[in-house]
């Protein structure tokens, strides 16, 4: 008896240490999981404040831009063309703060939009990162399409050429999207899954204008979200290797981008 005396109290510890680990695995768990089902509210709430502070900054131009008219106005030796420069600043100025207060408005309704959804998202809803990931590797099998596909190939070869316009757009977009995908689903930080959504719209944005102007019909996307998701991660594997392959002789050959060419627009 004493010896299984002895051992208890030499190895008492061991099962509270081993509850207390356990219980602080499963909270981790928990937490990643309920910040990684989260994460487009948090992306949400991160463009809230950065078009806040926009807004802000918008508004500072404005008082400043009033402040030089009235400073032009006063100078009686100065110039007509400094007085009209002035107006002409104050009025883009108060167009800026306009285009900031909108920007604001829709990034508002944005985090209540994501409030509902999560609040509303089961277990079951795959999360916002495969969804994202999902519509990425969407666009990449249809583009992939008019090069595996020969009656594609033919119909519209302006689709995989690099030297028409809108295909170079297209892929400098596909090299931004691929450029900006976060390789680990599970940390992905807001100001991540933003950069990284913005990248997947523009790229979606330049692959339909791509249709467009070589006249391919464009596919119909699926209505349910899951089904997007559940076959865009079944064929993700296959989309990337072909990708690996294919794009990196595609982009080699894309002319660089002029100095006065304009950035691309922020998709809201």
């Amino acid at each position: 008896m004493e010896p299984i005396l002895l051992i208890v109290s030499s190895w008492w510890w061991i099962a509270p240490a081993a509850a207390g680990a356990g219980a602080a695995t499963y909270a981790g768990l928990t937490t990643r999981s309920r910040r990684a089902r989260r994460l487009e509210l948090d992306a949400a709430r991160a463009e809230e404040s950065r078009a806040y502070r926009e807004l802000v900054a918008a508004k500072a131009r404005v008082r400043t831009a009033y402040a030089d008219m009235l400073a032009a106005k006063s100078r009686t030796t100065a110039p007509p063309s400094q007085a009209a420069a002035a107006r002409r600043e104050l009025q883009e100025a108060k167009q800026s703060e306009k285009t900031a207060s909108l920007e604001l408005r829709a990034s508002r309704s944005r985090v209540k939009a994501g409030y509902a959804e999560y609040r509303a998202a089961t277990a079951q809803d795959p999360l916002p990162i495969d969804r994202l990931y999902a519509a990425h590797d969407a666009v990449n099998a249809r583009w992939l399409a008019y090069e595996t596909d020969v009656d594609k190939a033919l119909a519209y070869p302006k689709m995989t050429d690099p030297r028409h316009p809108a295909t170079v757009v297209f892929l400098r977009a596909q090299r931004e999207a691929l450029a900006k995908r976060p390789t680990l689903r599970d940390r992905v930080a807001p100001q991540q899954f933003l950069e990284y959504r913005i990248a997947v719209r523009h790229l979606e944005a330049t692959f339909a204008e791509a249709e467009r102007q070589v006249g391919a019909p464009t596919a119909s996307r699926p209505t349910s979200a899951g089904a997007t998701a559940a076959a865009g991660l079944s064929a993700a594997a296959a989309v990337l290797a072909e990708i690996a392959d294919r794009l990196p002789a595609l982009i080699a050959r894309i002319p660089p981008p002029r100095t006065g060419e304009p950035p691309a627009g922020r998709v809201p």
